[in-house]
C-alpha cells in the first residue's frame, strides 16, 4: 500500500509533523502534490541516467481527468445554482454571471502565473516564477503523486489545482450577494486570488521531497524546502484551510466592507427557489467526490477511503442539521437539509484522507449543529449581512473539520496516523492535543492572512472602482441594473 505524504522533523526539537498513512497506500499530503516533476531517483548517478523516463500511470491519469470535471462540476453549475436559489428572483442572473465569470477568470489567471506562484519551489510562503504560463510544461511533463514512480501528466495536476482555486474565489459572492458592482467582484477575486489563495495553497500544500527519505539530514533539506504551514505539519487533505477559510473569511470581511443590503432585517429576502438550491446541493455532494477523493491524486486504497468518508460525513452533517432544526424551531426544511449536506462537505474535506468513516460521521454531526448555530447565533453576534451564510457554514465548517483532523487522525480513533519516512512506518507516537495544536496554528494563520489581504482589496477595489452599485439599481435588482438581463420572463 502507499504512503501519505507527511513530515516528521527529526532531531529538531520539533514534537510534531504532518503526513500520515495508511499503510503503504496511502497518500501524504493530498491536494497538495509536490513540484510537478518526477521523483528524483536514489540511486548513483551512473544508474540514474540510464533509468528510463517515468511514464504517467493511465488509470490514475483517467480518474484524475473524472476528478477535475467533477469539481467543475461542483462549482458550474452546483455552487452557482446553489447560490442563485437562496437569492430573490431579481437577482438570480447576477450570482450565476458572478461565479461563473469568475470562474472563467481564474482559470486564465491560473495559467498565467497562479499555478506556478502555488506549486514551485521559492520560498515558505510564494513559489518561483518559473512557470509562468506554463513555461516548460509540455505533454511530456510529469508531475509525481504520493507512491514511488507512480506520476500523472503534468497537465492533468494543473488543471486539477485549478478547479480549487476557481471554485474558492466563487465562494466568496455568496457572502456579498444582491449589491456588489460586477467589475468590483471580478477585481477584488483576481486581487484576493493573487495574494491570498496562492501563497495559502503554497503554504499548506506545497513540498517536493525525494522519493526516498532515508536519514534525519534530507528530511530536514525537505522540510527547509516546503510550504511554512506543510513543514509545521499541518494535515489538509482537499482544502479546509486552503478553501474553506480562506474563502469564509473573505466573504465576512467583505460583507462587513460592502454593507448590508437595503431593507435587511425589515424586508422579506426569502430564497426564491429552493427547488434550484437542492440541485445545486446535490450537484455540489456529487462533485465533492472528485473534489475529496482526487485530492489523493491516484487512484488506490485512500482513494475509497475519502470517498466513503465524504458520503458519510455529508450525510451525518444532513441528519444533524435538519434534527437541531426540528428541536429549535419544530420542523425540518428543505433549505436546513441542503445546508447541513454543505457543512458537512465542508467539514470532512481537511480530514477525508486521514481518519476512518466512524470519525467521519462524528465530524459530520458536529458540524451539522454547530454550522447550524453559525447561521443563526453567530450570524447575529457578529451583525454582518453575510447574505448567503459563506462564514456560518464554510468558516465554521471549515474550522471544526482542520480540528477534528487532528483528534481523529489517531490511529487510536480510527485515524491513518504519522508516517515516519526514516523508520519507513507509522509512527508509533501520536499526540492528538500536539496535533490539534499544530491544526489551530493554520487556522490562525489564514485567517490573518485572509483578513489582511481581504480589507486591503477591499479597500483598493472601493477606491478605483467604488464596491457597491447605487440604492436604486439595488432595488430593481441586478440581474436588470448590471446586466440587462432577467432570469424568468415577467
Amino acid at each position: 500500500m502507499k504512503k501519505l505524504l507527511a513530515t516528521l522533523a527529526l532531531g529538531l526539537g520539533l514534537v510534531f509533523a504532518s503526513g500520515v498513512t495508511m499503510a503503504e497506500d496511502a497518500p501524504a499530503k493530498p491536494a497538495a502534490t509536490a513540484a510537478a516533476e518526477a521523483p528524483a531517483a536514489a540511486a548513483p548517478a551512473a544508474e540514474a541516467a540510464a533509468a528510463p523516463a517515468l511514464v504517467p500511470n493511465k488509470g490514475d491519469t483517467a480518474w484524475m481527468t473524472v476528478a477535475t470535471v467533477l469539481v467543475i462540476l461542483m462549482t458550474i453549475p452546483g455552487l452557482a445554482l446553489f447560490y442563485g436559489g437562496l437569492v430573490r428572483s431579481k437577482n438570480m442572473l447576477s450570482v450565476l454571471m458572478q461565479v461563473f465569470v469568475v470562474t472563467a477568470l481564474i482559470y486564465v489567471l491560473w495559467v498565467l502565473y497562479g499555478y506556478t506562484v502555488a506549486f514551485t519551489a521559492g520560498n515558505p510562503f510564494f513559489g518561483s516564477l518559473d512557470k509562468l504560463f506554463f513555461k516548460g510544461i509540455t505533454p511530456d511533463s510529469v508531475a509525481a503523486t504520493f507512491s514511488k514512480g507512480v506520476v500523472i501528466p503534468e497537465y492533468t495536476f494543473a488543471a486539477f489545482q485549478a478547479t480549487f482555486a476557481a471554485i474558492t474565489c466563487a465562494l466568496i459572492v455568496g457572502s456579498f450577494a444582491e449589491r456588489m458592482k460586477f467589475s468590483a467582484v471580478l477585481a477584488f477575486c483576481g486581487l484576493w486570488f493573487t495574494f491570498s489563495y496562492l501563497p495559502v495553497a503554497h503554504m499548506v500544500w506545497y513540498w517536493d521531497g525525494p522519493d526516498a527519505i532515508t536519514d534525519a539530514a534530507t528530511l530536514e533539506t525537505v522540510t527547509a524546502a516546503a510550504g511554512w504551514l506543510w513543514a509545521k505539519g499541518a494535515l489538509d487533505f482537499a482544502g479546509g484551510t486552503v478553501v474553506h477559510i480562506n474563502a469564509a473569511v473573505a466573504g465576512l470581511v467583505g460583507a462587513y466592507m460592502v454593507g448590508k443590503r437595503i431593507g435587511y432585517g425589515k424586508e422579506s429576502m426569502t430564497p426564491h427557489s429552493l427547488t434550484l438550491t437542492m440541485v445545486g446541493a446535490a450537484l455540489l455532494w456529487v462533485g465533492w467526490f472528485g473534489f475529496n477523493a482526487g485530492s489523493n491524486l491516484e487512484a488506490n486504497g485512500v482513494t475509497a477511503l475519502a470517498f466513503v468518508n465524504t458520503l458519510v460525513a455529508t450525510a451525518a452533517a444532513t441528519l444533524a442539521w435538519i434534527t437541531g432544526e426540528a428541536l429549535g424551531k419544530g420542523k425540518a426544511s428543505m433549505l436546513g437539509a441542503a445546508s447541513g449536506a454543505v457543512a458537512g462537505l465542508v467539514a470532512i474535506t481537511p480530514a477525508c484522507g486521514f481518519v476512518g468513516p466512524a470519525g467521519a460521521i462524528i465530524i459530520g454531526l458536529v458540524a451539522g449543529f454547530l454550522c447550524l448555530w453559525g447561521v443563526n447565533g453567530l450570524k447575529r453576534m457578529l451583525g454582518a449581512d453575510d447574505s448567503l451564510d459563506v462564514f456560518g457554514v464554510h468558516g465554521v465548517g471549515g474550522i471544526v473539520g482542520a480540528l477534528l483532523t487532528g483528534v481523529f487522525a489517531a490511529p487510536s480513533l480510527g485515524g491513518t496516523g504519522i508516517y515516519d519516512y526514516v523508520a519507513n512506518a507509522v509512527s508509533p507516537d501520536y499526540s492528538i492535543s500536539g496535533q490539534v495544536w499544530i491544526q489551530a496554528q493554520a487556522i490562525l494563520t489564514t485567517i490573518v492572512w485572509s483578513g489582511v489581504v481581504s480589507v486591503i482589496a477591499y479597500k483598493l477595489v472601493d477606491l478605483v472602482l467604488g464596491l457597491r452599485v447605487s440604492e436604486e439599481e439595488e432595488r430593481e435588482g441586478l440581474d436588470i441594473s448590471s446586466h440587462g438581463e432577467t432570469a424568468y420572463n415577467r
